[in-house]
């Protein structure tokens, strides 16, 4: 089996070869264009699962990049996309124009710029770095700002899921496809390069042909083919404009990795297996050209702090401090959001007055217990709190934002699903009705004019993705901040820096932050891991449930988690083992499971039980299960796109996300899904490129959702997809019966045991450090 693994688990910081392993759901649309091109239709960016790895050219993330002020509050995710892009260009051709010759090989570099190139080739040889680089003191990191606030843009979106962007103007669309054309790629690339180019994409695709890496699918290869095509004897594997394209595409490969950033000498040799001859020169070029970002990290020596200044510790002969760098190059994009989140984070942790620990947080802890009452007086005084715990470790921030409801704050939860919102309301409910009389019992505030009405606990629950857009909760104060005075952030494990700027930089001043989450699950699909690297930073509080998920299922997963694959007793028939000896019986026992055994044995319907399965290629993969499982559940011709009414779908409204719904119709508007309790049309152009069949997910697809049943099938040569966070998050998603069609042997106890998740490459940590003291 060809698996597609979720490369944010399968692809290290060395920026493996960036093949077509893996067809990223954002790049769904290109398969066929790149089988046209002479590639696998399997190809893709190299991106992992469908929609999971969305760090590519997806949506403009204000307090991250421009585009969030003005009236970009009328414009759709498609059009502020096209404006953030439009405005890049013209800040880079301004800087072209501006300079007098090209840079030739770093030779008229000067000032810092000769300093940094000459510091990059330094630490990559292994010498030591030129003194006006690293001997002077490091400038001390100013106090953390007050964030410029501004009201976001709302997306279009419906009440129950998003709506999907809008396509880019036809005579745009047809330009591109003559430019296209006249290069030999597949005119179905053209909207994609339209909307990722904006305006100017046909002149932009003329004057440099390997613009085309930007589009979502394109590989060097075909980028090479098509310049070769439009340039003829001027296209050469050292031209200067493909060296600095090669460079963006593979740092855009790392972020689908989730990296933030790449160690310089990853880079290079990546660039290398791309036959860049001159890989130093192709990321100088990057770097002069604005599109990428280089940076010196001093890493941590024990007993020296971080930002310790230069002439401080162990010296040479000579005198001079030697500090250990590793010099990384990123992308703007993910440079400037981590940067804004260590920001943000700082100024949280530092806005909470003290005194503000009173007694009425201490009656409220007085009538919790255990592990929730440990987090109520964390939070009490604390600006940011970090909270881990499994599934049943729920009730303790549930617990909490009772609580703080019943003093008379605005509390809100975000949840990283509509599943997750659902039942962290009924939770939260629970919770409330536990507490009625504590408001009453001490002296709460009062509530500002403006804030919302709170009547139901699913009033104070919300998903992350609706409470940014502003479709969901208290919405935003005259500043751009929420309205609020404490956020709880469940499956916080999911948060990208992208996502996790944007909701930082939004809480207010004064106001609590707490992140939430299982730190065992898979990591957040976009670049980075914000709540792992803030856990190892260790500079705020850290709670640690002791609620245990119950029952066999929870004694498995607990397991796993450390590393053990225990066996259970499951008197219920909680857990199966289903051996397989290949892919096709896999294929078959999975459809059985599904459509009869678990319903007549457990009385759960085929619509309440998920089918998880390490890629979406393969013979046991994604697209094979919802083949078979479509023509059981809902046989039809699939007249639109291969869908009819009725069929289970995974629907991804932006790289990331992925909204389970189902097929209510097709007419010429598009496709129209119920998602999430609302109505979303998918334009007939986008049907291929963001909806799926979803009876059977990626546990990338799955995490932050539970099913009353799961099969999990591990066919023998899924094997090396498998690792611990996998299984853990595949398994993880079973509330009361878990199937697992097994043909892996030996590969999944030594999976457990000994396959922990791939390292990423990110900067939060030090950036942390050097802002905000270690937690006492």
């Amino acid at each position: 089996m060809s698996t597609e693994p979720e490369t944010t688990e399968n692809s290290g910081p060395e920026v493996p070869d960036t093949g077509a392993e893996g067809a990223d759901e954002a790049t769904a649309a290109t398969e066929g264009a790149g089988a046209a091109a002479g590639t696998e239709a399997e190809g893709g960016a190299g991106t992992g699962e469908d929609g999971e790895a969305g760090a590519g050219d997806g949506e403009v993330t204000a307090g991250a990049g421009e585009g969030g002020e003005g009236d970009a509050a009328d414009l759709s995710e498609a059009e502020a996309e096209l404006l953030a892009q439009r405005i890049e260009r013209e800040r880079i051709e301004r800087r072209k124009a501006e300079k007098k010759t090209p840079i030739e090989s770093g030779t008229k570099l000067s000032g810092k710029a000769a300093d940094l190139l000459a510091a990059v080739r330094a630490v990559e040889s292994g010498q030591k770095p030129p003194e006006t680089v690293f001997s002077e003191p490091p400038a001390p990191r100013r106090p953390a700002p007050e964030p410029v606030r501004r009201p976001q843009p709302v997306p279009a979106e419906a009440a129950g899921g998003p709506a999907a962007p809008s396509a880019p103007p036809a005579e745009a669309v047809a330009a591109v496809r003559e430019v296209l054309a006249a290069g030999g790629a597949p005119e179905t690339l053209a909207a994609q390069a339209a909307a990722v180019l904006g305006e100017g994409a046909p002149e932009a695709l003329r004057q440099d042909p390997w613009q085309l890496l930007r589009v979502p699918g394109v590989r060097p290869e075909h980028a090479d083919s098509f310049a070769r095509a439009l340039l003829g004897p001027e296209c050469s594997p050292d031209d200067e404009r493909r060296g600095r394209a090669v460079t963006v595409w593979l740092l855009e490969q790392a972020a689908l990795a989730g990296h933030t950033a790449l160690e310089l000498p990853a880079l290079t040799t990546a660039l290398g297996r791309q036959g860049v001859p001159e890989a130093e020169e192709a990321v100088q070029s990057a770097i002069a050209e604005g599109e990428a970002l280089v940076f010196q990290d001093a890493l941590e020596e024990p007993g020296r702090p971080v930002a310790a200044p230069a002439g401080e510790g162990d010296e040479d002969e000579d005198g001079e401090a030697e500090r250990p760098v590793r010099v990384l190059v990123g992308l703007e994009r993910y440079a400037l959001a981590e940067e804004s989140l260590a920001d943000a984070l700082a100024r949280v942790v530092n806005s909470l007055p003290k005194e503000e620990a009173s007694a009425r947080w201490e009656s409220a802890a007085a009538a919790a217990s255990g592990s929730a009452a440990e987090l109520i007086r964390a939070v009490a005084g604390h600006g940011l709190v970090l909270h881990t715990g499994g599934e049943a470790a729920r009730a303790e921030p549930a617990a909490l934002l009772a609580a703080a409801r019943a003093l008379g704050l605005r509390a809100v939860a975000a949840c990283h699903t509509a599943d997750g919102r659902r039942r962290f309301a009924g939770l939260l409910g629970a919770a409330e009705s536990a507490v009625p009389a504590l408001a009453a019992e001490v002296e709460a505030p009062a509530a500002p004019a403006d804030a919302p009405a709170r009547d139901t606990a699913s009033d104070a629950v919300v998903t992350v993705s609706g409470l940014l857009s502003g479709a969901e909760g208290p919405g935003r104060d005259a500043e751009g901040a929420l309205a609020l005075d404490l956020l709880v952030v469940l499956d916080a494990p999911q948060l990208d820096v992208e996502s996790a700027a944007l909701l930082v930089e939004s809480v207010p001043d004064g106001a609590r932050l707490v992140l939430s989450g299982d730190p065992a699950v898979l990591w957040s699909a976009g670049p980075g891991r914000v709540f792992a690297d803030l856990l190892a930073a260790r500079v705020c509080p850290q709670v640690a449930s002791r609620t245990p998920d119950p029952g066999p299922l929870g004694e498995l997963v607990s397991g796993i988690g450390i590393g053990e694959l225990n066996q259970v007793e499951a008197p219920g028939k909680e857990l199966v083992i289903v051996p397989v000896r290949d892919a096709g019986e896999a294929v078959h026992r999975t459809v059985q499971l599904v459509a009869d055994s678990v319903p007549r044995a457990l009385g759960i319907p085929p619509e309440q039980t998920v089918v998880i399965t390490p890629g979406h290629g393969g013979a046991a993969g994604t697209r094979a299960l919802n083949a078979a499982l479509k023509e059981r559940l809902n046989p039809g011709p699939g007249r639109f796109g291969g869908f009819d009414p009725g069929d289970r779908i995974a629907y991804s409204p932006a790289p990331g996300r992925t909204v389970p719904g189902r097929v209510v119709k097709a007419d010429a508007d598009g496709l129209h899904l119920s998602c999430a309790g609302g109505s979303v049309v998918v334009p007939r152009e986008r049907v291929e490129q963001s909806v799926r069949h979803g009876w059977a997910l990626t546990a990338h697809q799955a995490v932050g959702a539970r099913w009353p049943a799961a099969v999990v099938v591990l066919p023998g040569d899924a094997a090396q997809a498998l690792s611990r966070p996998w299984v853990y998050t595949a398994f993880g998603r079973a509330d009361r019966h878990l199937s697992v069609v097994h043909g892996v042997e030996q590969a999944l106890p030594r999976a457990v045991a000994e396959v922990p998740a791939k390292p990423r490459t990110t900067r939060l940590p030090l950036l942390l450090r050097t802002q905000v003291p270690a937690a006492a």
